[in-house]
């Protein structure tokens, strides 16, 4: 268990200075999306405030990858939303520590490792996805609240200073970088646009317009629900979901932020640092979550690669909280939508549009689907499963059409089919086509030396044409079967009837007339 509490990688040279600094960076960041996460899941601005702070210094001392930020999300709060009508807030705790457990699960498993199976056109929709839905969270802050309580679009000298403080933000974390890289661009753009609204007075939306943050230490609290297996029943379905979802979005991030540093992350931690994450959020208060795409680019661009700046965030997320409310509520909003327009910018895969009319049309259709589901169904885990089971049936089925035989009768008038391409339940029956059992010599040899069985729809076949021929009166020989083949026949002797005798002498299978 050592490894879980070893805060820095020794062989690794922390810049302290860039870790602390972006640290903060990300801690201000952090506070709207929590706030608004929170009330997208009906539920009080500090339950995501709280969440924040447990997930992000949870994973940032114990997680499989340095420099990404956790903390209350979209995809944890859509779920929910249901969940807080129905039965409160006391079963959102339940619910998000038996979320923690499952991931924990998943992680002492070693089931991070399936992440491997997303495919690039499935990330690319993700990612693209995740980057629009960024964009288009940030239009809600050109809106306000009119006399008679609704929500309105801003308009007149309102909407004019809303926009120039939000594009003078963006022009600093664009242009700052092109001028010095001392101090990181995006906490500059906040600290000046901040500045120019306190010093000049400028009325315009803030922090503490969308509500207040002030609170304590993250009070410990059991969740006030019946222990029985009712309960069980109302928060299992949901805790499954919240788990698969955070997991999802928490290692596709870490695939992302991989690539971006070219180094590694551990996935199996990851999820193993989630889950004690979550489950300790329920404990203390919070909504649960998992990693922030978006926190965790401003982190990465930022500079920071390693744990400090994770715990750091977290860590000056409670001071704001617990001491620095007054102040920070003072903060413009549009330093912060114009960070986060850019993060959007940044998030984008500009590179996936080259794709057009240069990848295979189902991969770029994959792509497009994944990003459609991602921006208006905002359900992250069901978009990259769609996208996944689409790739595979792509993938199945252009296998399936590979299969072939080259066919000759030697001079002993044996007849050879030599197989090329797998044996799966996408290519059974273009493999049954090959043959002509009844034009056949006595004697057939099915040679798989290019071919392998993959899965019980090839063993059956196999068990069919054995069956075929033996009703024919002829016999048939199967060689070249690799070892797995053979494994696989093994096992599924008490199963099907697979009729095929080896030979040890020559190292052939064979099934004869009975």
């Amino acid at each position: 268990m050592k490894q879980y509490f070893k805060l820095f990688d020794l062989s690794q040279k922390v810049d302290y200075k860039t870790e602390i600094l972006s640290g903060l960076t990300v801690a201000l960041a952090l506070i709207p999306e929590a706030v608004a996460f929170s009330l997208i899941a009906g539920l009080s601005p500090l339950t995501g405030l709280y969440a924040a702070f447990m997930m992000g210094l949870v994973t940032s001392v114990l997680g499989g990858r340095p420099g990404m930020i956790s903390g209350a999300t979209g995809a944890v709060a859509v779920v929910l939303v249901s969940l807080v009508k129905s039965h409160g807030v006391e079963y959102i705790f339940a619910t998000v520590i038996l979320a923690g457990a499952i991931q924990m699960l998943a992680g002492i498993f070693k089931l991070g490792k399936f992440i491997r199976l997303v495919p690039h056109s499935v990330m690319y929709g993700f990612v693209n996805g995740l980057a629009i839905v960024i964009f288009l969270s940030q239009l809600d802050q050109f809106k306000v609240v009119n006399a008679a309580g609704v929500l309105e679009w801003m308009s007149g000298n309102t909407l004019y200073v809303m926009l120039g403080l939000v594009l003078l933000t963006m022009l600093i974390i664009w242009g700052l970088p092109r001028l010095t890289k001392v101090v990181p661009a995006s906490l500059t753009a906040i600290l000046v646009v901040s500045a120019v609204v306190i010093g000049l007075g400028v009325d315009t939306k803030t922090v503490g317009d969308i509500a207040s943050i002030q609170g304590s230490f993250p009070p410990f609290h059991i969740p006030a629900i019946p222990f029985n297996l009712e309960s069980l029943q109302i928060i299992f379905p949901y805790a499954l979901i919240v788990a698969g979802v955070g997991l999802i979005e928490s290692l596709l991030t870490l695939n992302l932020i991989d690539e971006i540093t070219e180094t590694r992350g551990r996935g199996n931690k990851e999820c193993v640092a989630q889950g004690a994450a979550n489950m300790l959020s329920g404990l203390f208060s919070g909504m649960g979550g998992c990693a922030m795409i978006g926190q965790s680019l401003i982190n990465i661009s930022s500079g920071a690669r390693a744990r400090l700046s994770g715990i750091v965030a977290a860590s000056m997320l409670l001071v704001f909280i617990m001491f620095g409310a007054s102040l920070i509520e003072q903060l413009p909003m549009a330093a912060l939508t114009g960070l986060m327009i850019m993060v959007s910018i940044g998030t984008f895969e500009w590179a996936s549009m080259r794709s057009f009319g240069k990848m295979p049309v189902t991969d770029v259709l994959v792509m497009v689907l994944v990003t459609l589901v991602t921006v208006f169904l905002h359900n992250l885990a069901l978009a990259v499963l769609i996208g996944v089971i689409i790739s595979a049936l792509v993938f199945a089925w252009e296998n399936a059409k590979r299969i072939r035989a080259r066919k000759h009768v030697d001079a002993q008038g044996v007849k050879h089919y030599e197989i090329y391409g797998p044996l799966f339940f996408g290519s059974v029956t273009t493999f049954n086509e090959k043959f002509d059992v009844l034009n056949d010599p006595q004697e057939v040899v099915i040679d798989f030396a290019e071919s392998r069985v993959a899965d019980m729809s090839g063993i059956e076949a196999l068990n069919k044409i054995t069956q075929r021929y033996r009703k024919a009166g002829k016999t048939l020989h199967i060689k070249h079967l690799s070892d797995e083949c053979k494994t696989l026949l093994k096992n599924a002797e008490k199963v099907i009837d697979v009729n095929i005798i080896e030979e040890p002498s020559s190292q052939k299978m064979s099934v004869n007339p009975a």
